[in-house]
């Protein structure tokens, strides 16, 4: 790997801090560049981390980068990959890629005949569970995939203020399990049924969200997968993926720290304490997502997650909608465009 690279970050909210923070221990790194709308915010965050800070956004651009990490608000994401490509800096960029599809396919048609790559964020493709999963299913392992169960129930909900620009549970939230479900089957999702309810906080009605949701996904080989989506999980952060095969199966997220209760006499509660949220779960997950950035930017490993593959999951999630607003199965072709 090419040393001494210069990586431009722009937002330093939590999961922008946490990248930054990462970047500076990662090998073949020497220097860090921080942005954020709030100049203060990116001051005062550079001065913790040891980093460099500028005053916008526009200088961080204007740096020699050799990469550059978006972990800003989603509606700034099209304008800042598109200029960093037309820059010729490589971008990492945390999903999604745009607030809708019609700005992704905006984003991806301008991007198309670059030869820059952007690697969205979908975290869990490194985590060594679903790697495993999938190894699992392509070795054959398990026999033929008959249902794979898959659930994202967060402790506690986002702020309230987070909710109407977050696209709703299932572009939010469940686009993770989407992607997850193509990637570790090797498979496409062509119908899709899903319903939500309302058990919380007023504002996620207000929003025009749910709270709750379960989601049943039919692949192209005839298997069928659940969704599980939740903001009240009181037990705590609970994601995890079940493959079940004809010949056996495989369970990510099934540790010490599963905040599962169970209520068979014979059986001892783990002493471990829940994960309470995705950074905790994930943290080594998101290290070698950004390592592997890295490498996609000096051009030793293949692009891992292409906005073309967001585009795959948001499609899911917008069939999700769809179906949920109109109380009926979708097909994915109904959404494609």
């Amino acid at each position: 790997m090419t040393s001494a690279l210069t990586v431009g970050l722009a937002g330093v909210g939590r999961i922008g801090t946490s990248h930054a923070e990462t970047l500076t221990h990662l090998p073949g790194v020497d220097t860090v560049i921080v942005a954020d709308a709030d100049a203060e915010r990116a001051r005062a965050a550079a001065g913790k981390l040891g980093v460099q800070a500028v005053s916008d956004i526009d200088a961080l651009l204007a740096a020699p980068l050799d990469g550059l990490v978006i972990a800003t608000a989603t509606d700034s994401h099209p304008e800042l990959i598109i200029r960093a490509v037309d820059a010729g800096i490589p971008v990492f960029c945390e999903k999604p890629v745009a607030a809708d599809i019609q700005g992704t396919l905006s984003v991806i048609d301008h991007i198309q005949n670059s030869t820059v790559p952007v690697q969205i964020g979908f975290q869990r493709r490194f985590d060594a569970g679903y790697r495993a999963a999938r190894d699992a299913i392509v070795s054959g392992s398990l026999g033929w995939l008959h249902t794979l169960r898959a659930t994202t129930l967060d402790p506690t909900p986002p702020p309230a203020e987070y909710i109407p620009r977050s696209g709703g549970l299932f572009r939010d939230c469940g686009v993770h399990d989407f992607d997850i479900i193509r990637w570790v089957t090797g498979r496409e999702v062509v119908e899709i049924y899903a319903t939500g309810a309302n058990r919380g906080e007023q504002f996620f009605a207000d929003a025009g969200d749910v709270d709750t949701a379960a989601v049943l996904l039919r692949l192209d080989d005839g298997a069928l997968a659940t969704v599980s989506l939740g903001r009240y999980n009181g037990a705590g952060y609970d994601v995890r993926l079940e493959a079940l095969g004809s010949r056996g199966n495989a369970i990510v997220g099934l540790d010490d720290r599963s905040p599962l209760t169970s209520v068979e006499p014979d059986y001892a509660p783990s002493p471990y304490p829940a994960y309470p949220g995705f950074m905790e779960r994930f943290r080594r997950a998101y290290t070698d997502e950004l390592a592997a950035f890295l490498s996609v930017l000096s051009g030793e490993l293949a692009n891992p997650c292409t906005p073309a593959d967001a585009l795959e999951a948001f499609y899911i999630a917008e069939a999700c909608e769809l179906s949920r607003h109109k109380n009926r199965p979708v097909a994915l072709t109904e959404v494609r465009r």
